[in-house]
């Protein structure tokens, strides 16, 4: 075969290959292969609805009261978490409820009746979840709560309890199992690190102290990922 007709097979093939580029790039995608491609870009947001059973540590003091030990109710009250995902791996979450604690005296103190208030602790934590076990999707989380305590009253004989708004870490460890897509079952444990001051009048004087709440917050739910 001679150099020339080499030569035109070549650019033959070439021509050939460049129309056929060309109308591929001009024929239209499927509107299921569309739909498909949108199906599996999940979105970043997640919400639960969990029911939460508040725990607390039963522990405080009273200064200056050897002795002196603190309680507190524990309660079951439903809470909303709002997930955002950087990735597929590191998400964010806003943690939101409300409950209520009676505070009683311990100790010394058995039996005394001192206060009761509702506590908004939002809390915010980074998360790690773990992709690799199919529906099963475990997460790690830490983070930082802000407790406020309202509607405070005292009760018996003391007077204007004064429970501080306080600072304090959370650790959080849970799953989620996805039914499908969007729909999932949820369980998750928190930890909160939350010792407040306060203080409170009594006929002989003002008595101040901490309340080491630390509760761990036990909940389950739905999830639906957007």
């Amino acid at each position: 075969m001679s150099l020339k007709r080499v030569m035109g097979l070549m650019a033959s093939a070439a021509l050939m290959a460049s129309a056929g580029q060309a109308l591929a790039a001009d024929m239209p995608v499927p509107q299921e292969d569309i739909a498909a491609a949108a199906a599996s870009e999940k979105s970043p947001w997640q919400i639960r609805v969990r029911a939460l059973g508040v725990v607390t540590e039963n522990s405080g003091h009273v200064n200056g009261v050897a002795g002196s030990d603190l309680t507190y109710s524990d309660t079951v009250v439903p809470e909303l978490d709002i997930t955002y995902y950087f990735t597929d791996n590191i998400a964010a979450e806003l943690i939101l409820g409300t409950t209520w604690a009676n505070v009683d005296g311990d100790g010394v103190l058995d039996g005394a009746a001192i206060g009761e208030t509702w506590v908004l602790p939002p809390t915010l934590t980074l998360q790690y979840h773990f992709t690799n076990f199919g529906s099963f999707k475990p997460y790690v989380g830490a983070g930082i709560n802000y407790t406020i305590f309202y509607n405070q009253d005292s009760r018996g004989n003391f007077k204007d309890i004064d429970i501080e708004n306080t600072f304090g870490a959370a650790l959080q460890v849970g799953f989620d199992y996805m039914i499908d897509d969007n729909w999932g079952v949820n369980f998750d444990v928190k930890k909160l690190f939350l010792e407040p001051d306060y203080k409170v009048k009594t006929d002989a004087g003002t008595l101040r102290g901490t309340a080491e709440l630390n509760p761990w917050l036990i909940g389950a739910g739905v999830t639906y990922r957007f």
